[in-house]
């Protein structure tokens, strides 16, 4: 097939918590997207938010276009029952009509030929699923910096995940075909369940997954010490919840002696290096702490791991 031509219909999934102060500029890069405006919708999932998003999402769906933008279908749903940004998810998978189902968050801002490129690569038959590069969005505090620096959230890391590769959900797109064979999302998981999603699809079929890298969503990284250890803590409590439900070894042990062995190694050479660099202006802050910032998170991580416990009713794979 011509992937010029390969134009199917797509629903994009956007699950929503507490989103008002995102969803003014997630809106405009919905309406900026190259892709076809009559061969795309875009679902909204409010997730028992309790701020203005409802609000938001209802004037937005009633009145979605505005004078300089694509006149696009946007819909406004909710998901009440569950705290989950799966069961949301879920949500807006029943309910759009798409053959492609793509999704990204609320905290995301996609470039506006991000949907575009994400979609192309299906005109592969053998392409199950796709992601696209997830970059920073310009930050100025110093963590925001440091997981700029770091990468943190580029799909190249998940790819290369040594069980199996997987895409995050900030960025992805999947056939609906697929998940009416393999589920949906376990809608009572709270974390990993893009990993889940992707394994069940790449261990249960024969479908591949393709690297769009030039569909690139950009994402605001956390700008305090607080949100950036709750983010790192959710990662060890999915290292535990896909070890238990995939059966293979994804513990990350954390080795005490090998921590204090990094900050005594960061203390006695890497800093007075970085400050010696600092003071002729060709290092900053940010080389100056990144070891102990990336110490912060290893920690954080072990403690997600070792107090997660998933939830029975987590094993739950939704049907379509």
């Amino acid at each position: 097939m011509n992937s010029a031509e390969f134009l199917p219909l797509v629903s994009v999934v956007v699950p929503v918590y507490n989103g008002e102060k995102d969803l003014p500029d997630l809106i405009e890069c919905l309406r900026s997207q190259t892709y076809p405006t009559n061969r795309v919708e875009y679902l909204l999932v409010d997730n028992k938010s309790r701020d203005y998003t409802s609000t938001i999402l209802q004037a937005a769906a009633k009145s979605p276009n505005q004078e300089g933008f694509n006149q696009i279908t946007l819909r406004n749903l909710s998901e009440n029952t569950i705290q989950s940004s799966y069961a949301a998810r879920n949500k807006g998978i029943r309910a759009s009509t798409g053959e492609i189902i793509a999704f990204t968050d609320a905290d995301c801002r996609p470039e506006p030929q991000w949907l575009q490129n994400l979609v192309q690569p299906f005109a592969n038959l053998d392409i199950g699923i796709t992601c696209g590069e997830i970059l920073a969005l310009p930050g100025n505090t110093l963590l925001e910096k440091h997981a700029a620096r770091e990468n943190t959230l580029s799909q190249k890391h998940t790819l290369a995940h040594p069980f199996c590769p997987y895409g995050q959900t900030a960025n992805l797109a999947v056939r609906r075909q697929i998940l009416a064979r393999v589920g949906l999302f376990r809608p009572y998981l709270t974390s990993g369940g893009d990993a889940d999603l992707c394994w069940r699809i790449l261990r249960e079929t024969s479908y591949k997954i393709y690297f769009a890298e030039s569909a690139i969503a950009r994402h605001r990284h956390r700008s305090t010490i607080k949100q950036l250890q709750s983010q790192w803590h959710r990662y060890g409590e999915s290292n535990k919840y896909l070890h238990e439900l995939h059966g293979v070894d994804l513990m990350r042990e954390f080795k005490i002696r090998e921590y204090f062995y990094r900050l005594a190694r960061w203390l006695l050479k890497e800093l007075p290096v970085a400050a010696a660099k600092c003071a002729i202006a060709r290092a900053d802050l940010v080389d100056l702490l990144n070891t102990p910032i990336g110490l912060l998170n290893v920690r954080a991580r072990a403690i997600g791991q070792r107090q997660a416990k998933l939830p029975e009713l987590a094993r739950e794979i939704e049907r379509l």
